[in-house]
């Protein structure tokens, strides 16, 4: 049988597609901290979500350092990619650069803008992870 990994090229562009991701960052004490989120990816940057510091998901990601995430497609051939590593970067998040091209990502440009229109993201933040372990299965390499 064929292997059902994704090569390198098939992970990145599945990973810069258009998926709510679910990341999970530990949380001493408890099981990770597993939740739906918005992200972006680009193999010259990483990986990066959005997120207010005070939160308890921001304050997780800054204690840690490092998160996973894992974007999926749930109908027809099933396929995942997840995706590991450090945290290089967290900086506060800016409207123009981050959260407006997030929302248009999502939303598309007209409810984007309402939707940055209607959020108070004055505490949000960008966390940069690089990835550094990758698993992924594209079950359509079983049909060919």
């Amino acid at each position: 049988m064929a292997s059902l990994s994704m090569t390198r090229a098939e992970r990145e562009a599945f990973l810069a597609d258009l998926h709510v991701g679910v990341i999970s960052v530990e949380e001493p004490g408890r099981a990770p901290l597993a939740v739906p989120i918005w992200y972006d990816y680009d193999p010259a940057v990483g990986v990066w979500v959005l997120t207010e510091s005070q939160s308890r998901k921001g304050k997780l990601l800054a204690s840690a350092m490092r998160y996973s995430i894992c974007a999926q497609v749930e109908t027809g051939l099933y396929k995942y990619v997840s995706v590991e590593g450090p945290i290089v970067e967290i900086r506060a998040s800016d409207l123009e650069k981050d959260r407006r091209p997030m929302a248009h990502r999502y939303f598309g440009n007209e409810f984007g803008d309402q939707y940055v229109a209607s959020s108070d993201s004055s505490n949000s933040q960008v966390y940069v992870m690089q990835p550094e372990r990758w698993l992924t299965v594209d079950y359509a390499k079983m049909a060919g």
